[in-house]
């Protein structure tokens, strides 16, 4: 296995995996936090980095069907959340491209500003 590359990210209220505090995205990123993950509230966010997307696969959510792709940690590979690939239905199409990061996989750095 090669040399692990991870991005770092500066400024106030960077949002960090749980398990090994790798940096995955910041507040400004934030479109919505009114959704919810397999394991309760979830946050919807424009950009993320440091993470792999797992296969594309359909799945029945709350609000239609979508198609969606698991993502996981880069370092410690804990399942973050999901990423929205394509969305079905007119309505849900702002979603794609955007990642859902679960409330209980992330959790704020303490040395951020």
């Amino acid at each position: 296995m090669g040399r692990l590359f991870k991005r770092y990210l500066d400024g106030p209220q960077i949002w960090c995996c749980s398990q090994c505090w790798t940096h995955l995205s910041t507040n400004d990123q934030i479109i919505s936090k009114q959704f919810t993950g397999r394991g309760g509230r979830a946050f919807l966010y424009d950009k993320v980095i440091n993470v792999t997307t797992g296969q594309h696969e359909k799945r029945m959510l709350i609000t239609g069907l979508h198609t969606v792709a698991d993502i996981f940690c880069l370092d410690c590979q804990a399942l973050l959340g999901w990423k929205y690939e394509e969305a079905f239905e007119e309505s849900q199409k702002y979603k794609e491209g955007k990642y859902i990061l679960e409330k209980t996989c992330i959790t704020k750095d303490p040395d951020g500003e």
